[in-house]
């Protein structure tokens, strides 16, 4: 990536990146800990680049829980997000055990390891889905891309597990170079609730909003009508009978 600064774990203790790895409260105490934990996951050093910026530093990501930032394991890429040290949540293993669950049926990036404010995970190096619609390669691809989306989704819910953010989603699908689509970011998600990842991803893709329109145009239109009945259908009752039918409503 363009300006990347990769630093040593023994650097981090100098600023800017201590107050990064501290944020927003830097803290000499915790941030010895949180240098303790990286020597556990076998960090060796961090990225820092990406199109977010924390104290003026580039990092991938940044949200209310955490920040994520390239880490470097084994002489290996990961994506490390760093807990908040004013995030609602005490520690990062919540949301490894529902990242664990995703992967337990073939979902979301692969967990590696987890501390109380670390989650290392794969790194995705690709571009949200609005961005690859952007460059599309055609009907064929982004049909294929999507089916995939959605069978990720029924495999989600056949698990139990309810990401929790994909009726809203432009941030939560990565594709990488080879055009799969990767489903992130576990924080929210919870075991719970009623899964419905299915019909919230369809509610984006093909329903309503600027990605739903680019994909209509993409596939030849779409009959908004058929799509949610099919989905009524498979609401009530969530056979894999009723989820073919959501993928033909929507052109799969």
């Amino acid at each position: 990536m363009k300006n990347a600064l990769v630093i040593s774990l023994e650097k981090l203790s100098e600023e800017p990146y201590a107050s990064v790895m501290c944020y927003p409260r830097p803290g000499k105490a915790e941030l010895q800990k949180r240098l303790k934990e990286l020597r556990k996951l076998r960090v060796k050093a961090l990225e820092f680049s990406g199109e977010k910026q924390v104290f003026n530093i580039p990092v991938l990501g940044k949200g209310y829980v955490g920040i994520v930032i390239i880490a470097y394991v084994d002489g290996e890429k990961a994506a490390l997000k760093v807990r908040r040290v004013d995030a609602d949540r005490s520690g990062m293993q919540r949301e490894a055990e529902m990242l664990k669950k995703a992967n337990s049926v073939h979902v979301g990036p692969r967990l590696f390891g987890v501390s109380k404010n670390f989650l290392l995970m794969q790194f995705i190096d690709g571009d949200l889905l609005p961005k690859w619609l952007e460059n599309r390669k055609g009907k064929a691809e982004v049909r294929k891309v999507l089916r995939e989306v959605l069978e990720q989704c029924w495999r989600l819910d056949e698990a139990g597990l309810d990401h929790g953010e994909l009726s809203r989603a432009p941030k939560h699908i990565i594709l990488d170079p080879k055009d799969e689509p990767f489903i992130v970011d576990f924080e929210t998600a919870s075991v719970n609730r009623k899964p419905s990842n299915v019909t919230s991803i369809c509610q984006f893709l093909f329903i309503s909003g600027a990605v739903a329109d680019e994909v209509a145009v993409e596939l030849g239109g779409k009959d908004e009508k058929a799509i949610i009945n099919a989905l009524r259908n498979y609401k009530s009752d969530r056979t894999r009978e009723n989820f073919g039918n959501v993928l033909r409503a929507c052109g799969l």
